[in-house]
């Protein structure tokens, strides 16, 4: 078998199936990949006070977000050194103590070994418990409440990993007001598979209340299409016209109108240009998705085996919106994504019988066409005076293009093909490609 970058041409446009299904690949993977990269962890608030913890994943690892009794946030390793024991086995919770239900090993919330069952009669006292704690990542990093980490010491710091792509970022992670802060090449790119999502139209359960969710929005805007290929990040995006007027949303519900009436006002008064900008599904490399607009949510895809993906969501609502509109939305992204979401129900079948097809014998000596808008893409954008970053591709009349998705996996062959962050030439000044 070739090795695992030659297995993808995107200056073709053509992946080799193998990647998806070959069982050293999916290894390698792990070691190439996601214990190197930046990975999204969880958010601050989901720990909020000294003694908080949730149990995350990096990669196939089981870590922990603590808070420790000084606020201090941390990522552990959720293993114990003394036989591998997981010490943390709930969810979610408060505790000044992790202890390891094996042999009694007990961790202090900021990781110190604090309690050795034995400690005077059977290790004499010799143990150094400074140097036992549990494994914490060299590398954390608290972006406007999200939290990011990476097992590799080495790597770029998180600012640089995401680099300009930051400005596509914030649509999801600034408030719906413009206030800062408060299987996965889908959500990269792919406007291609609407015919999927058909019957969710129809049933019309978005913020305009018939048709496509977003329609009055996208009205005269351009469809663009945005690739970091030297990072592997991408998005799809709407660009409105500079005199586009704010759209109307929940109009039968007057407190959710009122709401997002506002807010968009605000934002545009905030941002000028940028308030033209609807942002669409995206993804950081390698593993984060997310959706800025409605359903307003963030999906990690966690690795769980050559044949198996598990999917976790976050949903996001402003910490100062209405309780009303809090609780509408919630309910609207319950029955519009996750497991009982349409669309989820819609993709998942699509995601299952691709994978299953794509693992035959014969099946795995074709490869799949990455070819649409290939050579097309625009390495600076501008637009009545906004210049956008990245390798830009208008669909507007298109409909759709592959750019997006042809630099993720460009960037993962060079990831599974480097032995270090310096042998990854284009993470951070990197040549962009259609």
């Amino acid at each position: 078998m070739a090795s695992p970058a030659k297995l993808v041409n995107a200056d073709t446009g053509l992946i080799s199936r193998e990647i998806f299904v070959n069982q050293d690949i999916y290894h390698q993977e792990q070691e190439q990949v996601f214990a190197r990269a930046w990975l999204f962890v969880g958010h601050e608030a989901q720990v909020p006070k000294p003694g908080d913890y949730f149990v995350s994943s990096m990669g196939e690892e089981s870590v922990i977000l603590s808070r420790d009794r000084e606020g201090w946030l941390h990522v552990f390793l959720n293993s114990c050194m003394h036989r591998g024991m997981k010490v943390c086995r709930y969810d979610e919770g408060n505790t000044p103590v992790f202890t390891c239900p094996y042999h009694g090993w007990s961790y202090a919330n900021d990781g110190k070994l604090v309690g050795v069952p034995y400690f005077k009669d059977a290790y004499h006292q010799e143990l150094d418990k400074s140097k036992w704690g549990l494994i914490e990542v060299p590398q954390m990093f608290n972006y406007k409440g999200s939290i990011w980490a990476t097992w590799d010491d080495s790597a770029p710091p998180f600012l640089d990993y995401i680099g300009e792509f930051k400005l596509y970022l914030d649509l999801l992670m600034d408030s719906w007001d413009g206030a800062e802060g408060g299987h996965r090449e889908n959500f990269i790119g792919d406007r291609y598979h609407n015919i999927s999502h058909r019957s969710v139209d129809l049933v019309g359960i978005g913020p305009s209340g018939t048709g496509r969710r977003d329609q009055g929005e996208r009205a005269g805007a351009r469809l663009l299409d945005v690739s970091f290929p030297e990072r592997g990040h991408g998005t799809v995006m709407a660009l409105r016209p500079t005199d586009a007027p704010i759209p109307q949303a929940y109009q039968d519900l007057p407190i959710l109108s009122e709401y997002f009436r506002h807010c968009e006002e605000e934002r545009k008064q905030k941002d000028g240009q940028l308030w033209r900008m609807l942002g669409g599904p995206g993804t950081v490399f390698p593993n984060m998705s997310y959706l800025p607009r409605q359903p307003r949510s963030i999906a990690v895809w966690h690795p769980r085996g050559v044949n198996q993906t598990e999917v976790w969501r976050w949903f996001m609502v402003d910490a100062h919106a209405p309780q009303e509109v809090k609780d509408y939305l919630r309910h609207y992204y319950i029955r519009y994504s996750g497991p009982g979401g349409l669309t989820e129900q819609d993709d998942m079948e699509n995601w299952n019988y691709a994978h299953s097809a794509s693992s035959g014998v014969v099946a795995r000596r074709h490869a799949y066409n990455y070819e649409m808008g290939l050579g097309h893409g625009t390495p600076a954008y501008e637009n009545d005076g906004l210049k956008l970053p990245g390798l830009i591709l208008d669909t507007t009349e298109a409909r759709a293009a592959e750019q997006n998705q042809r630099g993720f996996y460009r960037r993962w062959a060079e990831f599974m093909d480097a032995d270090g962050w310096g042998s990854l030439a284009n993470w951070q000044n990197g040549n962009s490609h259609g």
